[in-house]
């Protein structure tokens, strides 16, 4: 059936907007629909990104992209290509926080997003349907935000987390923006912000939890692997509580990744053995201290074991490079509600003849001595210059890794911990 001139200017994988040449605008429908003059792809390029550089601030800036995002996607991944290191944290972290608080007040489009709701389980099948329009998908981003960067939890606002994450996708990989699908989970808020927020978006209720909320998962999957079983399924910003349970169940199934588990753990490995390659140590004699024991922190303390063993330690013999840490300390084998991913990386009392006292980083780190510090922990600051200083005074190269982000959340900044750490051993950088 020939398409309408309506239906393509208002396609973004179809809208070329006024780059659409004469004969195809003859053949489309489209005469007299655009002003007369043809530009090049190029000149849209330049044009668009004039306005683009008018705007006053990086919110405002993330908003004309989007918009440009939902009209012309050819446009909007070429000024991606021609400038992704100045937009990768316009459309992405860190402002991409600022759109989600702010999201469900400006909102102006879906953005192609599948919405799944857990008070309407039996529509999930159509939901992801009506969202794909006929679409080919082959990678699909779902998040129910209950664990969003460093925020917490944001409800539907989250979506955002989903659009920007395959945007990068597009961006850094390549991928055919036509064949990308976000979802988003909405399965309630324990955010008492947006559920005292009228404007709010999603469902008006606490947060669905345990067996019903796993089956309200289980159909999400169901459907998703029935219209589209050709994609990879990508888990992004769940809780604590889930990502872990959730990724053991399917990953065997099909091709599956949970990039707060895994993504974070492989960059923050490869960070790693960059910086070993550097110090000239060897993984197998590293201790590791993980400060935020949620979904990322311990996904990268997975990532890290599977490397020790690679290594040659055996499972037994590289859990015991590992101590993690979280808001009550470190965690012990009688820790109470342990999390699935926290009880292989707790410790025995028995080891230490202080436990009781162990219930703060810089207590953990002076009775551990780690050679390799890691922070997942949302809590800016932490990194203080006393727990540096203690570090770097029994390990010549002490690797710190602050990551908690939006960036107003790290644990410390890089120029604070190289100024304190060249102070106490005389290493520069």
């Amino acid at each position: 059936m020939m398409k309408t001139a309506d239906s393509i200017l208002n396609n973004p994988f179809l809208n070329k907007g006024t780059a659409f040449t004469t004969a195809e605008r003859q053949a489309l429908g489209l005469v007299g629909t655009l002003p007369s003059h043809v530009q090049t792809l190029d000149e849209q390029a330049t044009q668009a990104y004039a306005q683009y550089q008018s705007k006053p601030s990086n919110l405002e800036k993330r908003i004309y992209l989007m918009t440009l995002f939902n009209e012309n996607r050819t446009l909007f991944f070429k000024l991606m290509d021609e400038h992704v290191v100045e937009f990768m944290p316009i459309v992405y972290d860190p402002t991409v926080a600022d759109s989600i608080e702010d999201y469900s007040h400006l909102f102006t489009d879906p953005q192609n997003a599948a919405f799944i709701s857990v008070d309407d389980p039996d529509n999930i099948e159509a939901s992801l349907k009506n969202a794909a329009n006929g679409r080919d998908i082959r990678l699909v981003v779902v998040t129910d935000a209950e664990g969003i960067l460093g925020m917490g939890d944001w409800g539907v606002n989250g979506v955002d987390i989903a659009v920007g994450k395959l945007m990068v996708y597009t961006a850094a990989a390549g991928i055919d923006p036509a064949q990308v699908l976000p979802v988003s989970i909405d399965a309630g808020t324990n955010n008492q912000q947006l559920l005292d927020d009228p404007l709010y978006l999603g469902n008006h209720h606490r947060r669905l939890a345990g067996d019903d909320y796993l089956a309200v998962i289980n159909k999400f999957v169901t459907a998703e692997r029935k219209l589209f079983p050709e994609s990879l399924l990508h888990w992004e910003d769940f809780g604590r509580a889930n990502a872990q349970v959730i990724l053991d169940k399917y990953k065997d199934q099909f091709p599956t990744f949970n990039d707060d588990i895994q993504g974070t753990g492989m960059v923050v490995l490869a960070g790693i053995l960059g910086a070993l390659n550097i110090s000239k140590e060897d993984i197998k004699d590293q201790k590791f201290v993980t400060f935020g024991a949620g979904t990322a922190g311990m996904g990268i303390a997975n990532q890290i074991l599977d490397e020790l063993q690679r290594a040659g330690l055996s499972e037994d013999e590289a859990r015991q490079h590992f101590y993690a840490v979280d808001r009550q300390g470190l965690l012990f084998n009688d820790t109470p509600d342990l999390t699935a991913a926290q009880k292989p990386f707790t410790r025995d009392r028995s080891e230490f003849a202080n436990a009781d006292e162990l219930t703060n980083l810089a207590a953990v780190v002076k009775a551990v001595h780690p050679t390799v510090l890691i922070g997942t922990s949302t809590q800016p600051g932490t990194f203080t210059e006393d727990i540096v200083k203690d570090m770097a005074a029994h390990t010549p190269r002490p690797i710190i890794f602050p990551l908690s982000n939006p960036t107003k959340l790290a644990e410390a900044t890089a120029a604070d911990l190289i100024k304190w750490g060249s102070l106490s051993n005389g290493v520069e950088g």
